[in-house]
């Protein structure tokens, strides 16, 4: 099949686009409005664009509480989404009243971030404190007045690591297991029977060719 995406001509019962870019990390982002409330949101559009500086980004449907505390204050944190906080995360997209702390709505815990004043989910394995770099408007769909997206991208100036996740150097991801969002209400999770390393092909000193190496990641970027 092929369809036309301005006419949203599928014929399905529902539109596939999201489950064709898929998985995505999710951002659970947490921020805090000018007057001190808390605000905490999973974000499936979501994910690092670069790691110098690093930088990461979600976009919101409509102007939601994130982006209004993000725009007000410039400052949010990332919080890893994990299978353990799975049903917390979920509860947390619950689009409550503005003013609701959706810590206390998911029965998280805030922990006071380093750099930026909104807090962390205490009970997350993992987040990133991020600094405001820029919002960006998507364009306005036909017969809108106005955009139905905006991009927020952070530059990410603290990173949380718990301690139990750190194996040999390394983010331990397999032990963290991190959920990733796919189409529809469909979501995955990577663990120790999903995850798997490669090897980055070597190039010829001449460049013209390239072999793979078999087996798991050598710990060499290439």
């Amino acid at each position: 099949m092929h369809y036309d995406t301005r006419a949203n001509d599928h014929g399905l019962s529902h539109d596939p686009f999201k489950a064709l870019v898929s998985p995505r990390p999710i951002g659970w982002i947490s921020t805090i409005s000018e007057q001190g409330i808390r605000n905490l949101a999973p974000y499936s559009f979501f994910n690092a664009v670069s790691d110098r500086p690093p930088m990461v980004m979600f976009s919101s449907a409509g102007r939601k509480d994130s982006l209004k505390n993000i725009e007000a204050t410039s400052e949010f944190v990332c919080s890893f989404a994990s299978n353990a906080l799975c049903e917390a995360m979920n509860m947390s997209s619950a689009p409550v009243q503005p003013g609701v702390d959706e810590f206390q709505l998911a029965g998280l815990t805030p922990a006071a971030s380093v750099h930026v004043k909104p807090p962390r989910v205490a009970e997350s394995p993992a987040a990133l404190e991020c600094r405001l770099w820029k919002i960006d408007p998507l364009p306005t769909p036909p017969g809108k007045s106005g955009p139905a997206y905006w991009l927020v991208f952070g530059e990410v100036i603290g990173v949380y690591i718990d301690d139990r996740y750190l194996t040999d150097g390394r983010f331990d991801v397999a032990a963290a297991e991190p959920l990733a969002r796919l189409g529809y209400m469909d979501y995955a999770v990577v663990n120790r029977q999903s995850l798997f390393s490669l090897n980055r092909p070597r190039v010829s000193e001449k460049g013209d060719t390239a072999t793979l190496v078999p087996g798991p990641w050598d710990g060499v970027y290439r």
